[in-house]
Parts: C-alpha cells; structure tokens; sequence
C-alpha cells in the first residue's frame, strides 16, 4: 500500500511552534539567525516539551486500581490504564506529546538548516552536533511510543513514523511514514554524525545534549536494536573511568530532606545523575502520586523491591494513606502573564541518567553471557540504593537469582534479565521506564479494576502502539491499527 502521503505536522505551521514562538521573541531574529550563539539560544526549544511518563505509567504494571476517593480522576491516566485510544488533546496525552515531539524536530532541523548554510560552517560545529543528536531523540521517543518495537525479522515491513530532516517551509508537505528499520537508519546516522560535533560547551550542562548525555541516549537506542556490543561501547564511552557509583543519583543523601528539598534535589542540574533534565508542559509533578490508577503501599513496595529486598535509601510518602509514591518531582506554575491569575504547570524531568547507562551495559553483558559483569554493575547500583549497605547481604548473586525466579524459570540467562528488569523497574518507578521494557520484551499486562473486572493486553497486542492524533487524517496519514 502506497504511504506517501500529504502530512500535517499538527499545530507546526511554517516553522514547527517551538522554534516559530523562539523567533517571535525578537521579530528581527527571522533574518539574524547569523551567530552560534543565536543558533543555540534556538536549540533550547529543540527537546520535547510535552511528557510521556504519565500515560507510559499507566499502561505499565506498575498501577493498580486505587479508586477514587481522595484521589485524581483523569483521561490521561484512565484511559491509558485500559489501554484505550485518548481523547483528549492536552498535556500528558499522546496527541500533545507526539505534537512537542515534532515541534523539537523542527527546531533542530532550523538549527541545521543556519549551520549548513552559514557563511562558514565550521564555526557552527557544535550547534550542529546538538541539533543532530536531539532530532534523532525525538524520533526515537515517537517510533519508539508510536511504532512497533525494533525487530530485526519484522522492521524493514513495520510502519514507522515520519522522519523529517528538512526546515518546514508549507504547512502540508509529502512525507513517507516508511519503516521502523528506516527510522532507526536515520537515527543512527544522526547519532553518528552528531556525537563527534558536540563540544559540551554549555552554561547549565544538563539541559543539552553533552558527549555523555549523548552515548547515554546511544546505549538506549542500541539496547533496542539489541545490538548489545555497542551498548558497551557507549556506556564505556560515557563514563571511561567507570565511576558509575559516584554519578548515580545520590539517594543515601536524601536522608534528612525535607519534601521540597528532596524534590528540588532530584531534578537538580547539578544532580550526577541527571544526564539530561527537560522542562515539561506536564501535571506530572502534582499528580503522580495520587491518579486513580496509581500505587498501593503493597504494591509499591513490591516494585521498589527487587529480589525482595527493599530499596531503603528511597523515601515514600502517601496521599490519604491510600496512593503511595516515590517522592521525585516538583510541580511549578508558570502563569501566561506577570499580572495573570491562569497558567501552565510544568515539571523537569530527568529523560536520561547515569543508572540508566549503567543497566544497559548491565543487561547487555548479562545478553553476551559475561554475568560476572552483569552482576558487578547490578550491584553497583544496589549498593547506592540500601542504607546500611553491605555486600554479603544486599548484593545479587547467582544463587539468590536462580532460587527468586525458580518458579519462572530454571534457565540462567532468563533468570537474569528478569533480575535486571525487576532492579530496572524498581530504580525507574514513576519515570515510564518500565513501559518501554514492556514493549521490548512484548510483555503481556493485566490490569484489574477494584470490582474485580480484569483487563489483558496481550504480548503483540496493537493497543502497544499509541494512537497517531486524529487530525492527521485530513493529511491521510493512516492512523495505528486497532
């Protein structure tokens, strides 16, 4: 079936809205794009705006039913939580991230539409590296939630999403969905030609895309296309030194914080283990404690203990001693004026971490057999995460696996993934990370209401894939089968 189609980048009109806002800050800046530093000034706006963890969260098995008494009824969280299609348009919803999603990749592709056509190119290296990098993250990110999972026997035929690498110049343009393997070709062509640019030449690291922060978005992407030497090669390249211990993020320090200074502190830029921080148009930072579809204490504290050993360095509150969490994000207000009484509430959100880099390489040594290493990086993990932390106690080992998943399984490579999946699930609670494990592991889900209605979604089950907005139909875009 011919794919060609006339695409409507929703809400993106001659240039997507994140840069066409930059550029309507100084209207003089349309014809004076002509510095690095104005090139990186626009690069700001070349990360997603929009969040995915609540809707990720919801389809995940990390919530259950918790009713409603006390707590947040919301489409976002409800209707993602039976794994149907999301009406409504605003923050935290597919649409409004797939939206923030392109408007980024319009930023970026501005930004390397100056540096290509700059008087001397040279002098905007850097800038182009960054623009690279975050335009192949944000595809990702929407191949990724939108598209199948890379699978090597299935991808060159598994619709993708748009790659888009040219400035927008109309409002409808022709775009070819084409395939996942065509995605991930151009992201690794983007991610490679990218890295080597990057200077880290920033005022507040954290919200760029550093050499680090960029082999950390490598390891992800390689784990997905199961290309696991070059998830250890990119991990190695992110940290040399291998000092992961060091630069995870600091939870035995916590101790003694109060809420809003444990809040503040995990979503600090000068936090070690944020590689990459994003401010996001999100109700995530005042709500992700208390949806309907959330945590118990029983069932939080059965994620938050791999192994069956609880992460005790972590702090739990409770809403109503009903919804429990993890105590992570700060929401924060920004109103649409100085004077104005209405708003927009954002969340920063940590989009890429030392721990993760460190469990990619985990799960790709545990994927090459090298289970020694496996375990070390496991453990390293686990030995920032356990107040009074001591080997002989707290530490993975062979043995503890085998006999925890011997009901599942007597094989040992299965018994280890299950071990890094579980210490994965319990370190990326609230983070919609588990979800993205989910879908590369076609996991199959249940879910169960608090009258006991039971809901499955099957491991190759299409309602994986989030449904593509419904204003691209007037494009033709085919939308995602259900």
């Amino acid at each position: 079936m011919k794919r060609s189609i006339a695409y409507l980048l929703v809400l993106n009109m001659t240039l997507g809205t994140s840069c066409k806002k930059y550029l309507e800050q100084a209207p003089d800046m349309r014809t004076t794009l002509n510095t690095p530093e104005k090139v990186s000034e626009l690069l700001v706006t070349a990360y997603p705006g929009g969040n995915y963890f609540v809707m990720a969260e919801a389809m995940s098995d990390n919530p259950i039913d918790c009713g409603i008494v006390g707590g947040v009824v919301s489409e976002v969280n409800g209707y993602p939580y039976f794994w149907k299609d999301v009406i409504s348009t605003s923050q935290d919803s597919p649409t409004y991230y797939w939206n923030k999603c392109y408007e980024a990749i319009s930023a970026a592709n501005h930004a390397l539409d100056v540096c290509e056509h700059a008087e001397d190119p040279s002098k905007y290296s850097a800038q182009k590296g960054e623009a690279l990098v975050a335009r192949a993250y944000a595809h990702f990110m929407l191949v990724t939630l939108y598209a199948k999972p890379y699978d090597p026997n299935t991808a060159a035929k598994d619709i993708g999403i748009p790659y888009v690498t040219d400035k927008e110049t109309v409002v409808f343009k022709q775009y070819d969905r084409k395939t996942v393997a065509y995605v991930y070709e151009q992201i690794e062509k983007d991610l490679q030609e990218g890295i080597p640019l990057i200077n880290d030449n920033y005022a507040v690291p954290a919200y760029h895309f550093t050499r680090k922060a960029a082999h950390a978005f490598a390891t992800r992407f390689y784990l997905f296309k199961k290309d696991y030497d070059k998830v250890i090669e990119e991990a190695n390249l992110a940290f040399p030194s291998n000092n992961f211990a060091a630069n995870v993020r600091p939870w035995l320090s916590y101790q003694n914080y109060a809420s809003a200074e444990l809040e503040n502190a995990f979503t600090n830029a000068n936090n070690p283990g944020n590689l990459l921080l994003c401010e996001t148009v999100s109700r995530v930072g005042s709500y992700y404690g208390r949806y309907q579809y959330s945590l118990s204490s029983p069932k939080k504290d059965l994620i938050i203990s791999p192994l069956g050993q609880k992460f005790s360095a972590y702090k739990s509150y409770s809403y109503s001693s009903t919804y429990y969490f993890v105590k992570k994000f700060m929401p924060y207000f920004v109103r649409t004026s100085i004077n104005a009484s209405t708003g927009v509430y954002h969340t920063m959100v940590p989009l890429l971490t030392t721990e993760e880099v460190l469990l990619n390489r985990a799960e790709a040594y545990i994927w090459k057999g090298m289970y020694d290493k496996g375990l070390k990086d496991m453990n390293t993990l686990i030995s920032t995460r356990m107040t009074s932390y001591t080997p002989s106690s707290h530490d993975f080992t062979e043995s503890r696996i085998m006999a925890y998943y011997t009901s599942k399984t007597s094989d040992k490579q299965t018994a280890y993934i299950y071990a890094l999946l579980d210490l994965k699930r319990a370190e990326f609670i609230h983070e919609g990370m588990r979800w993205l494990d989910i879908l590369r592991y076609k996991m199959p889900v249940t879910h169960t209401t608090q009258d006991g209605q039971v809901f499955e979604l099957a491991a190759d089950d299409n309602r994986k894939q989030l449904q593509l907005p419904e204003e691209v139909t007037l494009s033709g875009l085919p939308l995602n089968p259900r």
